[in-house]
């Protein structure tokens, strides 16, 4: 089957969409679900039954982090007539870090995923009426050595998770595990689904349904894959562990990208499409029931190899070829075979927010830098590109807002990065980072120091109207008339370098505070580090 052509608006009332098949079946109109649906993005959904659908909204400035939060867990109910109702947020599932829900483990106890400074793992919460209470956190072996966003959910009555999430023996990003109930809150150690499932490219969000032993996936590198489709394996025992080869499932298909889904009945299913370029998702089902049209005829994986096309190399690696299916262990035998496998990788995406009103900034400039030169970026960019390139570094730069450089290695890949710029309005502080002095001494020190500060001559050179405070502050350690002394000189050193790079000494004030001004503890050398600083303050 083809893809089908598609066009949506993000969060619209009502969005429809046709499917055309070169198979000649009946167009199939599909839908946003308009109250669910947001301009930020909504992935994860999961049906817990009573007409309610649970799912993960990330970067909402009602968050409980707000507009930089990696995800919070929002609900819609669905009318009698079919309608969804608009999203309300459950701040009793949510942290300030990234949560999403697994699903019923019983009829009152929801499985939740967190992961934030407080909380960090899987947990239990009880239904009381309309709402959840927190239980306990239940005891994952090994659930802390893996990374990324994870996705998964709750199967079989509660006793199985299947899990996403990259670890030491993932093939490649991340891949998908099977974790088993041992106990009232203990589960087994994630396993590994094995080379037939999992692939060199990235695998996540997968849902089984144990009546039909069919496993859905989304995946960007099996066979047939364009961006990420959902795929379906078959059990083909009762191991878990012997899977038939995936097929991707056309019928949701689209030029997009499909990460998750959920089944609401037999004939409804609610599912995730990012369809723009801000690699946000959106949540659909079909405008009217469908016959679902699941793939059959699952076969056993006697010879995979992944199909090799004449795309640009992207990534190399070595591949995993299975050769025969054993039937002591129930995976194909392998053998180690070095051949270039393309991986699509994504594009880098960007959230630029106003730090104070949390507004998104969509006019800004993006810098990267080689050496120490910087050139500007217009085009989209890649990860794996960038390294390879000999970038260390991006800036991002908006009119009236200090300017921010993130480390390559700090970037993510697969997830919009939030980028907070600070505006240059009266009041407002930024701190010079980068700027060292020699131990005791007001003597700028470093080519790091004297680049950035090359950077911050050519924001006030584009902003010439700003008249700016320079204010040196020092720990408490040692003579604080001392430590006043230094951190005035340290402020002029910083001011008599920004005069040499052409901006006005009118302009520029200066301010030493010694130690008075602490931002950390100076109990620890670590907060006595953040103390010793120079900041920029706006004074008109």
């Amino acid at each position: 089957m083809n893809k089908f052509k598609s066009f949506y608006v993000k969060a619209g009332s009502l969005v429809l969409l046709a499917f055309s098949f070169s198979s000649g079946l009946s167009a199939q109109a599909i839908r946003s679900l308009s109250g669910a649906n947001s301009p930020q993005d909504d992935q994860n959904p999961v049906w817990i039954g009573n007409n309610t659908l649970l799912f993960t909204r990330a970067f909402h400035p009602d968050n409980k982090g707000g507009i930089t939060d990696s995800g919070d867990i929002w609900m819609s109910k669905k009318d009698e007539k079919g309608e969804w109702s608009e999203a309300i947020h459950r701040p009793d599932l949510s942290t300030p870090g990234y949560d999403f829900p697994l699903g019923l483990e019983d009829l009152l106890t929801l499985l939740v995923y967190h992961r934030d400074t407080e909380r960090n793992g899987i947990y239990q919460y009880s239904k009381f009426g309309t709402d959840w209470n927190f239980l306990r956190k239940v005891n994952v072996e090994g659930i802390s050595e893996m990374e990324g966003n994870l996705t998964g959910r709750v199967s079989k009555g509660g006793t199985l998770i299947f899990i996403s999430g990259k670890r030491a023996d993932s093939r490649g990003n991340e891949d998908i595990y099977l974790t088993q109930k041992v106990g009232p809150i203990d589960w087994s150690k994630p396993v590994h689904l094995g080379n037939v499932i999992n692939t060199p490219g990235q695998e996540i969000s997968p849902f089984y349904n144990p009546d039909s032993k069919l496993l859905y996936f989304s995946s960007n590198m099996q066979e047939g894959a364009q961006g990420k489709d959902i795929f379906i394996a078959k059990s083909l025992d009762g191991s878990l562990s012997n899977w038939s080869q995936p097929k991707r499932w056309e019928q949701i298909s689209s030029p997009g990208s499909e990460a998750s889904i959920t089944f609401i009945s037999d004939e409804e299913i609610v599912w995730t499409s990012t369809q723009n370029s801000d690699g946000f998702a959106d949540l659909l089902t079909f405008q009217n029931p469908e016959k679902l049209i699941i793939p059959e005829n699952f076969e056993s994986p006697s010879a995979i190899v992944l199909n090799q096309t004449e795309a640009e190399e992207k990534v190399e690696i070595q591949e995993i070829v299975p050769i025969y299916p054993s039937s002591s262990v129930g995976f194909p035998e392998v053998k180690v075979q070095e051949k270039s496998v393309p991986v699509d990788e994504p594009n880098l995406s960007w959230l630029v927010i106003d730090e104070s009103s949390k507004s998104r900034i969509l006019d800004y400039s993006l810098f990267s830098k080689k050496g120490a030169e910087w050139g500007i970026e217009n085009g989209p960019l890649k990860l794996n590109e960038l390294k390879k390139s000999g970038v260390t570094e991006l800036r991002f730069q908006a009119a009236t807002y200090f300017p921010v450089a993130i480390p390559v290695d700090r970037i993510l890949s697969g997830e919009p990065n939030v980028i907070l710029l600070r505006k240059a309005a009266p009041g407002s502080t930024f701190t010079l980072e980068k700027v060292a002095f020699k131990r005791g001494t007001a003597e700028l020190e470093g080519v790091e120091t004297l680049e950035f500060l090359n950077e911050i001559a050519e924001f006030l050179t584009e902003n010439p109207d700003l008249t700016i405070r320079i204010s040196g502050h020092t720990d408490n350690a040692g003579d604080p008339g001392l430590n006043k002394a230094l951190s005035l000189e340290r402020a002029a050193a910083v001011r008599d370098y920004l005069v040499e790079k052409g901006i006005e000494f009118e302009k520029l004030r200066i301010a030493g505070w010694g130690g008075t001004r602490p931002v950390a503890s100076n109990a620890t050398e670590a907060g006595r580090a953040k103390n010793r600083r120079v900041e920029l303050t706006v004074e008109n």
